[in-house]
């Protein structure tokens, strides 16, 4: 469509677009859900009392944590862990305690920017922003394609935001192709589960962290990565086993009754050689398997051959055979297994299997469906769930595929769209769009709450094919980001607090954001800017539904209708927020349940598969497998270690643009780069703790801090992830099935240094 064939704009902005802005930049909208009589108060008049408070959820990570906001005249002043929402029962770590403060920085983005001529980006009106936005995409679809532009959406904003953005993209604006940073860090789980058990579909409630009897982390190091989560196993009163399955002696691991320091890239191997030994001995649920699973005969055929016996995958391993003998036995023993897995699996080149692997295990021994068991990824971002599920990127919503002309016909039907407007091939996926982008057949590309430049593996090379862009926009709270200094139009949008919606948590629980505080400047709402793009665009009538994110939750109710992930029964946000937020599904019978019993634990956590019936046509699970394949850059003599790289402290989080902007938070971490050594490994350069040391890889350097540590294996080095210089180390391979980065495995070298530790 050209610019030319949409209705004219006069200037100043369409009345819709008026009423767009107006509206999310209006009363804060805690004055709408507000419930007083949590916390002893009266009803409270429109206008709020000085000290009145409301609750939300944190904008963070997965964890999904409740925060009560302290009120003064209706804006935030404060906050404080909610005391009685099911997930962090009144704790909260050191980021969600600086939620409010890293809104208050001065590097937010307050006007929309555009570079000009002479390249430097300059203050613009939105108007003139909009109708570039529209004239340059428009352009380049008009000479190059449909395919030559594409969007890449984030795991960070509300869950209508994302579903606006998917639809306003793909159906309204004719893009094809448009991926979730949610690639980096889910998308491994997310296939996982769906070829497995047939519905992206984690089956657990946090209760199980304190239910279980053995509790099995793999690749997960819950202290740092989710805190409240490990304080959630804190209260654990079985006196249960914690195994640790990492290369790391990480914090987690520390606390563990057996660590498994694996070699890096072996788990696979491991995780065969557990179920060898489990069916070898009769230790598994044989009657469960018969029942509900398919494909076990295969499976025990593959992990039953001799390279997974114990003293060939042990070797294989690098542990020994009594270790490998004594998880199997701890997990046969345990009448509650839980089995948990994170970043340390999902990024990874053969991830999906080593993610099923671990839901094999699970099945096998019937450790699924029960209170304190399950086969369990914890989700990074705050909403990566909400981008799984309703993005319309890897699929379209809840789970329906773009290649089915079933799914395909039944979402335009209740979106109300012409079906053709549905593109009936997949996109590419985030990696292909980038390689797209450097073979010139992507020119314009539009990026959402996610800093590209910094956080894709092998960044010098992505920095390179951003350049390339004849077209770049940047949708972000911060201008300081390190893509937001190459786009050529800059969209200031508002961040958590200062908007409406819903998050999903790791268990699957709708947790309801609220506006607290207002964007500055000319910043506005994700949600007012996509509702602006499609007027201007000329694609409004298609989104006139569309009015405001609770109206998008309703459609999103629609779209999930008999689905795995029915939320039919959440009638509107005021019932989200009363009941403390609400797992999928929620049909009406358990809508009805929750509003009858809301502290009755039983109903407010619940997990799936129960009835041991799973998503697949035939109700059953899969039982899938792989041959394990080495790593594809070994160490060698020129670059002898294998670099691990991983969160580094509970106070920083992902490429640091929101917790750089607390000093509280800024004193809790270290402020240069520091890589971790293996004593032995440092006598060999000649370091110790403290010392400058460059570490080196085929695709580029950093300097770091070294710190000397038994934590880290001899010939490993870890380094934290959250470093902008880390990803220049970093190889870009993925995993086949899901396209998923794997970072944490590629050869580097040291070398000390004079040069000072990078930031």
């Amino acid at each position: 469509m050209s610019l030319d064939a949409a209705p004219p704009i006069s200037r100043p902005l369409t009345q819709r677009m008026a009423d767009a802005v107006r509206t999310f930049d209006g009363p804060l909208t805690h004055e709408l859900v507000l419930t007083p009589g949590k916390f002893g108060l009266g009803r409270l008049p429109a206008t709020l009392q000085p000290t009145s408070v409301t609750q939300t959820v944190c904008g963070f990570c997965s964890t999904g944590c409740g925060l009560t906001v302290h009120l003064r005249d209706g804006e935030a002043v404060g906050l404080s862990p909610a005391t009685d929402y099911p997930v962090n029962l009144g704790m909260a770590c050191p980021k969600g305690w600086e939620a409010l403060t890293v809104l208050q920085s001065d590097d937010r983005a307050t006007t929309p920017l555009l570079r000009d001529a002479a390249g430097k980006l300059q203050p613009t009106d939105w108007d003139t922003a909009l109708r570039t936005f529209c004239e340059r995409f428009q352009n380049l679809q008009a000479k190059h394609g449909p395919e030559s532009v594409a969007f890449l959406s984030t795991g960070q904003i509300p869950t209508e935001e994302m579903l606006f953005l998917g639809a306003l993209a793909k159906f309204g604006m004719g893009f094809v192709h448009g991926d979730s940073n949610t690639r980096q860090c889910m998308a491994t789980a997310a296939t996982a589960y769906k070829q497995s058990l047939g519905f992206d579909a984690p089956p657990f409630t946090y209760a199980d962290f304190e239910q279980s009897d053995v509790l099995v982390f793999v690749g997960a190091n819950p202290c740092v990565a989710h805190p409240i989560m490990w304080e959630r196993v804190l209260r654990n009163k079985r006196s249960p086993k914690i195994i640790v399955v990492d290369p790391r002696r990480t914090e987690t691991a520390a606390c563990a009754t057996q660590h498994l320091a694996i070699q890096p890239k072996s788990d696979l191997t491991l995780l065969y050689a557990v179920a060898h030994l489990l069916i070898q001995s009769g230790w598994i649920d044989a009657e469960f398997v018969a029942a509900h699973t398919s494909g076990f005969d295969e499976f025990a055929a593959h992990v039953g051959r001799p390279q997974f016996a114990p003293e060939t995958a042990a070797a294989a391993c690098g542990l020994t055979i009594s270790e490998l003998e004594e998880l199997a036995a701890t997990i046969h023993q345990g009448e509650r297994v839980s089995f948990w897995w994170t970043m340390g699996v999902n990024q990874s080149y053969e991830g999906v299997r080593a993610a099923q692997a671990i839901i094999n295990l699970a099945l096998i021994t019937g450790n699924i469906g029960r209170p304190g068991t399950g086969a369990n990824s914890i989700t990074g971002q705050c909403n990566a769930m909400g981008s799984r599920m309703f993005s319309c990127t890897a699929s379209l919503p809840c789970g329906r595929e773009y290649t089915k002309e079933a799914d395909r016909r039944e979402t335009a039907d209740l979106l109300g769209l012409d079906v053709n407007r549905i593109p009936a091939a997949n996109s590419l996926c985030y990696d292909e769009i980038l390689d797209a982008v450097r073979d010139g057949r992507i020119r314009g590309l539009w990026i959402i709450a996610t800093n590209t430049a910094h956080s894709w593996i092998n960044s010098a090379e992505a920095r390179e094919v951003l350049a390339k862009l004849e077209f770049l926009v940047v949708q972000d709270m911060y201008v300081s980001t390190e893509t937001a200094a190459a786009a050529h139009l800059i969209l200031p949008a508002a961040g958590w607090g200062e908007k409406e919606g819903t998050f999903i948590n790791s268990e699957r629980r709708f947790g309801l954001l609220k506006k607290v505080a207002r964007a500055p400047g000319q910043a506005l709402a994700d949600f007012a800017i996509f509702r602006a793009l499609a007027e201007y665009w000329g694609c409004g009538e298609t989104f006139a539904e569309w009015t405001s994110p609770e109206a998008v939750f309703q459609i999103m109710k629609r779209l999930s209708a008999g689905r795995t992930n029915d939320i039919t029964g959440i009638a509107d946000y005021a019932v989200l927020d009363r009941l403390d937020g609400i797992q999928w599904p929620c049909d009406a019978a358990t809508a009805a349940a929750l509003e009858q019993s809301q502290r009755a634990d039983e109903i407010r956590e619940r997990r799936l598969f129960a009835d041991g019936r799973f998503a697949h046509a035939d109700g059953r699970a899969k039982l899938l497998f792989d041959e394990p394949r080495p790593m594809p850059e070994r160490p060698c003599g020129e670059y002898p270690l294998v670099l691990l790289t991983g969160r580094g402290s509970v106070s920083q989080w992902h490429t640091q643009t929101r917790t750089s902007k607390s000093a509280v938070l800024r004193k809790l971490y270290p402020g240069r780069c520091y890589v971790e050594i293996h004593p032995a490994d440092a006598v060999v350069i000649g370091v110790t703790t403290g010392d400058a040391v460059v570490v080196e890889s085929r695709r580029g350097a950093l300097t770091a801090a070294a710190f000397i540590t038994s934590a880290v294996g001899r010939g490993r080095v870890f380094l934290p992830m959250h470093y902008a210089a880390v990803n220049r180390l970093t190889l870009p391979h993925f995993d086949p099935y899901s396209r998923q980065p794997s970072y944490k495995d590629c050869a580097v070298r040291l070398r000390r240094s004079k040069e000072q530790p990078e930031t």
